[in-house]
């Protein structure tokens, strides 16, 4: 049985493709039967020349840069599918203890990774 998408959210845990997430290292009404290896997601991108263009128009007004909002979120997006591709592949239904780094690799180009632990859960039966 798992928990519905609502319930998961007010819980901090996040439900995609019959995996679910959390920053936690446990799973509220779950057992961890297995444990599997750290998975993770890598995205290496920069911007483009037309991006940081208007990005640079964006900064001389002030407030919130869009379009890089909109390509800091395409990225971790990317890294997160790609850390659920390879939990999917170890046999994993979840993982746990997902966090999030960036770093500049150059200037304009940044390295987004996502990562955790991929577990194999079982809900726990109720009493």
């Amino acid at each position: 049985m798992m928990h519905n998408i609502n319930h998961c959210a007010r819980m901090g845990i996040m439900q995609r493709n019959t995996i679910l997430t959390t920053t936690t290292f446990s799973l509220p009404n779950h057992h961890i039967v297995k444990s599997f290896t750290i998975v993770r997601g890598i995205v290496v991108r920069s911007r483009s020349i037309i991006g940081s263009f208007f990005g640079g128009l964006q900064t001389i007004f002030g407030g919130n840069i869009s379009i890089y909002t909109n390509l800091c979120e395409r990225t971790r997006a990317d890294a997160y599918e790609d850390m659920i591709v390879q939990a999917k592949m170890l046999g994993a239904n979840a993982i746990i203890g997902v966090r999030y780094d960036s770093v500049d690799v150059l200037r304009g180009v940044t390295e987004v990774l996502c990562y955790g632990t991929a577990v194999l859960v079982e809900p726990i039966a109720p009493h």
